[in-house]
């Protein structure tokens, strides 16, 4: 069951640091000897805190891009740690949120499992992997068999600590790792990061996988979520005994899906095993097989990405 923070399991929200209120003149309400009206007035003046600290702490980051999909298996924690590390190879500096709070999959595909948060003047600091900056409900969970069960309010609150409470610094890319969907994850980030630079999209070519990603760009587009572009994972495979390609799942959809919906189409990434196993090592796979075919459309997509921001790699 439950216990009285609406949460199961092993792994527990980060400990809040300690921000005393400004030092400024309280509202009315906090001085009512109503206590309804003084806790409603202490809730909101939490929130306009907790909306003040994200704000600078976000000011900070260059680019803040959320990596979605529209549903699950297709590749787009794997997209977003290639990625990041991409740019980390380009000379940036990087950062990866994972907002999966409740199926935490970067730090097994960074190697960092093991990683810990700890505290310094009141913030949390990142785990280091690769050079990447990485946060995560994986380091809370003392037992990672163990599921983490916890209600959308608390979700929502610890989101509000990894982009506000997190010492992120001066990145010049922070990827946020969304779960699929449309849920509370997705919808949160949105209304919670000031001046969010977009969304890639990641799918795979098959038509059922196409149905879903139209969702997410419906989805951004009703959050004014600026559409940077979509990938199409898993693109084909090249037998590396005989050369043959073999469309395991259809092929080109993903870029159909881009034309239709009139948003960027950023590339395809062919199928490679070693992308499996370099995730399963715990290392992004770009590292060490940036000459590779997949490795080569990795590049593509990050120049392509680029352009949308307005950068040049």
């Amino acid at each position: 069951m439950p216990d009285e923070h609406g949460h199961e399991g092993h792994a527990h929200p980060p400990p809040r640091p300690n921000a005393p209120l400004a030092d400024k003149p309280q509202p009315k309400a906090l001085q009512s000897s109503d206590p309804a009206v003084q806790q409603r007035a202490q809730a909101f003046m939490k929130r306009v805190e907790m909306m003040e600290r994200i704000r600078k702490n976000m000011d900070a980051v260059r680019h803040k891009v959320v990596v979605m999909s529209g549903k699950g298996g297709v590749g787009k924690t794997t997209t977003s740690v290639n990625l990041a590390a991409s740019f980390l190879a380009l000379g940036r500096t990087v950062g990866v949120m994972d907002a999966d709070l409740t199926n935490p999959n970067v730090p097994k595909m960074l190697g960092c499992e093991q990683g810990r948060v700890q505290g310094q003047q009141g913030m949390l600091l990142p785990v280091q992997a690769h050079g990447l900056q990485v946060m995560s409900t994986g380091f809370l969970a003392h037992d990672p068999q163990r599921p983490i069960i916890w209600r959308g309010p608390i979700k929502i609150g610890v989101l509000q600590q990894f982009l506000g409470d997190v010492k992120w610094g001066s990145l010049d890319y922070l990827f946020i790792d969304l779960p699929p969907g449309t849920s509370d994850e997705p919808l949160s980030i949105a209304q919670e990061i000031p001046n969010v630079d977009g969304a890639v999209i990641v799918t795979t070519p098959q038509d059922v996988s196409i149905l879903d990603i139209k969702k997410s760009v419906g989805f951004a587009r009703s959050l004014n979520m600026k559409v940077l572009g979509i990938v199409e994972n898993m693109s084909g495979f090249t037998c590396p005994h005989c050369g043959k390609e073999t469309e395991l799942f259809k092929r080109g959809g993903g870029e159909q899906a881009a034309v239709d919906m009139g948003v960027p189409f950023l590339g395809r990434v062919p199928f490679d095993p070693r992308i499996v196993r370099r995730g399963d090592e715990g290392r992004p796979f770009v590292l060490d097989h940036g000459d590779s075919e997949a490795g080569k459309a990795f590049a593509l997509v990050v120049q392509r990405l680029a352009r949308e921001l307005g950068e040049t790699v």
